[in-house]
This record gives structure tokens, sequence and C-alpha cells, in this order.
């Protein structure tokens, strides 16, 4: 059994950190939300008042957190992780962050005296509770050896990508190929539609041809047809478009430093940032599907509800 810090105790981090209560570990997390510490501790996590509190003693410290500012914010701060964990504690970051920010964290951990292991995941927040996460390991061979058997209680695959920032650089192409996935099958679904095919019939033959995707199994944007989808739910979020929306700007960016033109990915960039400007930022990212239709509509959405 280990000691063990949570920082981050959202929609992913609750469900894995009760994963690692569940495999015998003493979990401490930590949340600025009262509700989300309070929901992660009815599932054994013992809660902390703070960063410090959270990390005293730990011999792991995971973070899961939205964005760039809040993972260096919480590594950096003054009482923020380097500053308070133990000597020699083994970090592991969940986060979805840019190539730049993952280095930072490894350059600036080493520095302390800290092994740092990117660890972002795929699965989302079915993948989360369900405890079937693939984890992408990017670090020193002994810190992902390490980080390992830490994570395999949330995970249904683990994957050793090798050094630093590798974990994150699988997590952005992954996602880039995820998103140009979900513009095939929003505008294949609403061609379907268009054409008088079946929903379901039409889901049936996709499935088993060549059109079949992840996204196709996971979110097909028409109700009923399968039981994950958010288009049975008024398209409320199991991937957020302002989350797609920044991994996927995350993405291009290494694109244009690498000198790749990848004009799919630029296209389902815009499609997120017009959801995100017309107040969909919360939606799921699968709300692309409305934007083939000539009137802006999908089976399944009140933009009222």
């Amino acid at each position: 059994m280990a000691a063990i810090a949570w920082i981050g105790l959202g929609h992913m981090g609750a469900p894995m950190s009760a994963h690692l209560v569940a495999a015998g570990h003493d979990v401490r997390g930590f949340d600025l939300d009262r509700d989300a510490l309070a929901a992660a501790s009815a599932q054994g996590v013992r809660a902390a008042e703070s960063i410090a509190e959270a990390v005293d003693g730990a011999e792991a410290v995971f973070t899961s957190l939205p964005r760039n500012e809040h993972v260096r914010q919480v590594y950096d701060a003054t009482a923020g992780i380097w500053s308070t964990a133990s000597p020699g504690a083994l970090l592991l970051d969940t986060s979805t962050v840019d190539v730049e920010t993952s280095r930072w964290c490894h350059a600036e951990s080493a520095a302390r005296g800290f092994r740092f292991v990117d660890a972002p995941i795929s699965g989302g927040i079915p993948g989360a509770i369900a405890g079937s996460l693939t984890f992408m390991l990017g670090g020193t061979a002994d810190a992902v050896a390490a980080a390992t058997p830490l994570v395999e209680p949330m995970a249904g695959h683990v994957f050793d990508l090798g050094g630093p920032a590798l974990g994150i650089a699988a997590k952005l192409a992954n996602n880039v190929m995820l998103f140009a996935s979900l513009l095939g099958v929003a505008e294949g679904a609403q061609l379907a539609a268009s054409l008088g095919l079946d929903p379901q019939r039409f889901f049936e033959v996709a499935s088993v041809s060549s059109g079949d995707s992840w996204p196709l199994r996971t979110w097909y944007p028409a109700p009923g047809v399968v039981p994950t989808s958010p288009a049975n739910r008024n398209y409320d979020a199991t991937f957020a478009t302002a989350l797609a929306e920044k991994d996927l700007s995350f993405a291009l960016a290494a694109a244009e430093a690498s000198g790749l033109r990848m004009p799919v990915s630029g296209i389902a960039l815009e499609q997120f940032r017009q959801l995100i400007a017309e107040g969909h930022g919360g939606k799921d990212a699968s709300l692309v599907a409305k934007f083939p239709s000539p009137d802006g509509t999908v089976a399944g959405f009140d933009p009222e509800g």
C-alpha cells in the first residue's frame, strides 16, 4: 500500500482516485471545489484542506487539472507541490497540457530532486469510472517503472512511450485522430439521415464496415442508437467542447512547430470554437454533428434544454 496524494478531484480525478482507494492505497485528495472534495471523500479519499496537507508524506502525487496554467500553478506555487512534497516523491500528471508545459514539468521537477512522469489518459469519464483508461507514460525509465503499478488499478492499457513528454505527445496525436474521425461521423450520419436511412440501421452497417471508428461506436449523433451517445442527453458533456478546443489547439501548435500541415484538424478546431462562441463550450464535443445540417440542427439537441 502506498501513500498517495491526488490534486484535482473533478469528473476524471474523483473516480480515478477511488480506484486507488479500492486497490488498498491510502489516498489524500485536495480540490478547490468543496462539492468535488466531498464526493471523493464518499469514495474513501481522505479530504485535505490544502495541497501541502495532501502531499505531506506522500510517496506519489497525482495531478488531474483542466489547463496548462492550473498545472503550472499547482506545481510552482509558494505552497505548491514542489515546495511541500516529500523529497524524492514520484510526481504524475494525468492532465492534457501542451508539450512545452510537460517539458517544463520534467525539467523543473528534476532540478528539485523529484521524478516526474507525464501520464495523460484516454477513455473519458466512462473509462475513468470503469477503471479502463489508457495511460500514456513519458519519463525516465526508472520513473515510468515506478509509475506503472500505481496507474494499473485505473487502467485497461498502460504504455511506456519512452522519454520525457512522449506520453503527452501520444495523447495529442491520438486526439487529432479522434477529432478528425468525429467530423467524418458527424457528416456521414447527417448524410445518411438526409437520404432517408434509419439511424439505427445505418449505424449497424457502418460499425461493421470501413466507416467504423471510436466516435461512431461511442458518440453516434442520434438519440437511442448507442447508450453512451451524448445525443441521448441533450449533448451533456462526456468530453466538453472547451476541453476539445484546448487539446486540439495544443496539437496544432506542436504541428506548426514541426512544420506540418493539418487542414482537417484546423476545420475541427474552427467548429469547436464556433460552438464555444454560441455558448456551447460546456456541451459535448460531438455537438459538431449540427454543422452539416442546413439549419444547424441535429437530432437530440435542444439549445434551450
